[in-house]
């Protein structure tokens, strides 16, 4: 067997985790979300989940990947001993390819926005633009070009492709947004933006809290890029001595600072512009501030720079999630690097046209369906985590942890118990909104607990029980 690929260094490892976590999640998907959540009352939501949530199910998901050493379907059947591991594993897969399907097509239109921007060439009309633009032959041409770019990179690899880009990708994101949210602030008008973003609002999160919570758990896990296996796969590529704690913690805040500065350049710009920041849901990034990049001073400019670090944010996450399928090929079937990406592109290139044509079908997919692909596959790597490895999976949290040993037996508790709840309670709420059942807080909350209580007699354990784990 050939030589696994491997991160030449730990900081390009975070550099191009943070890529995948810090995309069109944070750029896209976070400032619309955010607006049409209450502002304020979203943040303060999502924030609270990807520290309780988020971390440990982050860590949980790098220490599958360094413990399998392989993608989802090898590393999780290994490491289950089973079929079923093998079936979880390409549900993971499916789910990435579900998500880049519908990603591409983002890429697309952002990539469409770039080249247009130096000559403003949808300030007249955005939302006519837009709506010409979105979907359609066009759509699908630029799907596929934004694809190509992808391809193009993870066609040479861990070392000599992914980790050469974000290391140069990623900084560019962070010093365009840093620009572009100092030069906001010295807009006119833009008070009553950050009063929206940033002033906590008890009132509208008392009112509105399942309406929140939904969008908000989604969120959290669709940009920490968790339960799709793609943070699995690239801790697969991981030394042993790596701190796993400590990469953790630094890709979470770093992708959390991402996103709190996209929305202050989106969110304080629009208020400024007079323009609400929660209209047009999917298309409020290309809509709503074109409006207000037609009438700033220098207009053109300020978007060709924000769609640039939008593009390159989109690119860090879309090689994220092309990787895992392409090394699935490579590591499971033994299909060669170029072969398995030429080929999962082209599969890409189909399912990413048929959304391109269909507004529709690409709405359900982008938001409810990756929503409940991303939870699921949370769930199902915590109970595997937590349940059934527990003392495998607290040695390889200690492998490297160094001062952050002391935390292990805290996290394994908090995965084995507190998150699956957290994360079932999440998806009994879209479920029951989606099939129109009123449970309420106490019904959702009940459901969470007994179905948490139920998987874990289900699923049993490996490594012992719970007190042989933590006192030894």
């Amino acid at each position: 067997m050939a030589t696994r690929d491997s991160w030449v260094s730990n900081v390009g490892f975070v550099l191009a985790s943070v890529g995948s976590a810090a995309g069109l999640g944070n750029l896209w998907r976070f400032p619309w979300l955010t607006a049409g959540n209450g502002g304020s009352a979203f943040l303060l939501v999502y924030l609270l989940i990807v520290v309780g949530v988020g971390v440990p199910g982050l860590l949980a998901e790098f220490v599958l990947g360094r413990l399998g050493r392989q993608t989802p379907v090898g590393a999780l059947r290994s490491l289950t001993g089973s079929r079923w591991g093998s079936v979880l594993g390409g549900f993971n897969v499916l789910t990435t390819l579900v998500i880049l399907s519908f990603y591409s097509v983002v890429g697309g239109w952002i990539l469409r926005y770039l080249l247009v921007s130096p000559v403003g060439a949808y300030f007249d009309q955005p939302q006519q633009y837009f709506g010409a633009v979105n979907y359609g032959l066009e759509a699908v041409g630029f799907h596929l070009l934004f694809l190509g770019i992808v391809a193009g990179i993870v066609f040479f690899g861990v070392s000599g492709g992914i980790e050469r880009v974000s290391k140069v990708m990623l900084p560019g994101v962070v010093l365009l947004l840093v620009g572009l949210a100092a030069w906001t602030a010295t807009q006119p008008g833009t008070a009553d933006g950050y009063a929206f973003y940033l002033g906590f609002d008890a009132d509208y999160l008392a009112a509105n809290f399942l309406g929140v919570l939904g969008p908000a758990a989604g969120q959290a896990l669709f940009t920490l890029s968790l339960g799709a296996g793609v943070m699995l796969t690239y801790a697969s590529y991981l030394d042993e001595d790596a701190s796993l704690p400590r990469d953790t913690l630094v890709i979470a805040i770093s992708n959390t600072v991402i996103g709190v500065l996209a929305g202050l350049v989106v969110i304080p710009l629009l208020f400024s512009q007079g323009i609400d920041p929660g209209q047009g849901g999917p298309g409020a990034l290309f809509v709503a501030l074109a409006r207000a990049f037609a009438s700033l001073p220098g207009g053109t400019v300020v978007a060709t720079v924000f769609f640039a670090a939008v593009l390159m944010a989109a690119v860090t996450s879309a090689i994220s999630l092309l990787e895992t399928p392409v090394a699935t090929l490579v590591d499971t079937v033994g299909v060669p690097r170029r072969r398995a990406t030429a080929l999962i592109t082209a599969l890409l290139a189909a399912t990413g046209s048929g959304l391109a044509l269909a507004s529709s079908v690409f709405e359900f997919v982008s938001g409810t369906l990756a929503d409940l692909l991303l939870t699921v596959g949370l769930f199902a790597f915590l109970a595997i985590v937590a349940w059934l490895l527990r003392g495998e999976a607290l040695a390889e949290f200690r492998a490297g942890a160094g001062r952050f040993d002391a935390l292990a037996v805290p996290w394994l508790l908090t995965v084995s118990w507190v998150l699956p709840v957290v994360v079932l309670f999440s998806l009994t709420n879209t479920l029951a909104t989606l099939a129109g059942v009123s449970l309420g807080l106490g019904g959702r909350a009940g459901v969470a607990v007994l179905g948490t209580v139920g998987c874990r007699l289900a699923v049993g354990t490996r490594s012992g029980d719970e007190t042989s784990v933590v006192d030894g």
